[in-house]
């Protein structure tokens, strides 16, 4: 029993230890020249200065959607520029939920000056209410995460909001 806790503890500080970097230090010339289009992409590019450290300067931080319809599928582009003096990548972007997709470039870097976008699609199924989400980048800044958000007011759909209210209803009778 004492080895197996030993063990278990020196597994658990393994892990925990090994997750401490941060996503620009997981970046490299060698993970992100992968594919053959990355490959040319980064000879195009290699002539730019990668000494420094990128920054992300977006036209936008959050954008408001204002009052839609449940069920609606909106969508909206944070645009960027890389402002700082050293090739940019996009390593990730994650949602904070399933209904909030983001697309974007993808370990494709960008040159200093050069600019870009994010496409964030937010869909309101079952989501009435006032909505707030997020999306999460993960690149090679100073920081290592950006964080752009969007918000909306769903209005509920009367035949959903019926049925959610009746289910409301069995579960107190239960």
């Amino acid at each position: 029993m004492k080895k197996a806790l030993i063990f278990t503890l020196a597994f658990t500080f393994v892990i925990f230890t090994g997750c401490q970097e941060g996503a620009a230090k997981k970046v490299t010339s060698s993970n992100t020249a992968a594919t053959p289009a990355a490959k040319a992409t980064s000879v195009q590019t290699s002539s730019a200065k990668t000494s420094g450290t990128p920054v992300m300067t977006f036209d936008k931080t959050s954008h408001d959607f204002g009052v839609i319809k449940e069920g609606e599928k909106v969508t909206t582009s944070f645009g960027f520029t890389n402002t700082g003096d050293a090739d940019l990548i996009i390593v990730d972007a994650r949602g904070s939920c399933g209904c909030t997709v983001p697309e974007y470039p993808k370990n494709k870097p960008i040159a200093p000056g050069e600019t870009g976008s994010i496409m964030v699609s937010f869909d309101s199924s079952n989501k009435p209410g006032v909505q707030q989400k997020s999306v999460t980048l993960s690149a090679n800044t100073s920081t290592g995460r950006e964080m752009l958000r969007i918000k909306s007011n769903v209005t509920p759909d009367p035949v959903k909001q019926q049925q959610r209210e009746a289910q409301a209803r069995a579960r107190q009778q239960n």
